[in-house]
């Protein structure tokens, strides 16, 4: 019997259902657009700590195992969770034509997958996806990837991740969206909402930058109309200073949504603010684009120049760029940078 061609991906998190749509959305879509590109080859998804139990699910036609390894506190608990994942692996291998291991972020999932492809003669190539390119990623010690395992993001990550580690990624593969999630439009849609922003709130999102964008364009824009999507540690400390700045008329936390409600705002959006001080190729700059809103933000990930895509300095330059854009009338054009079509037949690429 001819084993079927399998392709492993290792990651920390997957969604656990097809509903579940805010785990690791540029991740996910991403492995989706892989199997809808090249149905006869077979996926296997490893998810070593999210979702919240052990088992073997479908999710899209393509096999998960999770692992639950988010619960598995203490160094022992964690070596039985990486000897459960490297027998999996091995089964997997026994059954099916491994063409290659893929890892998300340099991290323990590289780990795992850089070994077992050194013993057993197996392509493993892990995607560098944002903070495992910086200073203190402790995995790459451990690992000590060459090259051209490793796959950047975005041309800054692959640069950032030669000046911290001596290594350079001997390619690059640009985060990319699903034109296909979005709703159609037919020209006529309000762009009610001055400005959107999108993320976790922590302390690398800078949302008090937001916040002070917010206050300086208030005494100019006394209607303006702010939303803000997603939850985080500092949401307390965030809405004590949208009270003490009086701005609650004009800004509004809506906490974590489906992800189809965020590209329904995009739409409405007019300028969509990313005050984060790192990226590696934001998948919600790349949506809110496409979406028809215009995106400021600090990181510029890709070294090209894109109109609709304000790269500033400083939180000035992002107040005066949000504030010539409010007295612009808005655009809608949706503006498509990579799609996840390119991008899955880059991925596959890596293994043929």
């Amino acid at each position: 019997m001819t084993k079927r061609d399998t392709l492993v991906i290792l990651t920390p998190a997957f969604p656990g259902s097809e509903a579940d749509s805010n785990w690791l959305p540029a991740h996910h879509q991403l492995v989706k657009a892989i199997k809808k590109q090249f149905p006869e080859t077979d996926i296997v998804v490893l998810a070593f700590l999210y979702p919240h139990q052990a088992s073997h699910y479908q999710w899209n036609e393509i096999s998960v195992i999770s692992f639950n390894g988010m619960h598995q506190k203490g160094r022992w608990k964690h070596l039985l969770l990486w000897r459960d994942i490297w027998r999996e692996i091995q089964t997997i291998r026994r059954d099916r034509k491994v063409i290659g291991l893929f890892s998300f972020w340099c991290g323990e999932c590289a780990l795992i997958g850089h070994y077992f492809g050194l013993l057993h003669s197996i392509k493993h190539r892990c995607w560098v996806s944002g903070q495992d390119a910086q200073k203190g990623n402790k995995w790459v010690r451990l690992i000590r990837p060459k090259g051209r395992e490793l796959v950047a993001m975005s041309n800054y990550l692959r640069e950032t991740f030669c000046a911290n580690y001596g290594v350079k990624p001997a390619a690059v593969i640009p985060n990319g969206i699903d034109v296909g999630i979005f709703d159609k439009e037919d020209g006529t849609a309000t762009r009610d909402i001055d400005i959107l922003a999108v993320g976790s709130l922590v302390p690398l999102k800078q949302y008090e930058v937001l916040v002070r964008v917010v206050a300086s364009l208030q005494s100019q824009f006394p209607q303006l109309r702010v939303i803000h999507c997603g939850e985080g540690e500092e949401k307390e400390r965030l809405q004590a200073l949208i009270i003490q700045l009086g701005l609650e008329p004009n800004l509004r936390f809506l906490g974590e949504i489906p992800h189809r409600e965020v590209l329904q705002l995009m739409q409405r959006a007019k300028v969509f603010l990313h005050p984060s001080s790192s990226e590696g190729f934001s998948t919600v700059c790349l949506e809110a684009l496409y979406a028809g809103a215009r995106v400021i933000s600090f990181c510029d990930p890709e070294d090209i120049c894109v109109p609709e895509w304000q790269i500033v300095k400083d939180e000035a330059a992002m107040t005066a760029g949000t504030r010539k854009l409010l007295e612009a009338p808005p655009a809608t054009t949706p503006v498509l940078l990579h799609s996840l079509e390119e991008n899955a037949r880059s991925v596959m690429q890596l293994f043929r």
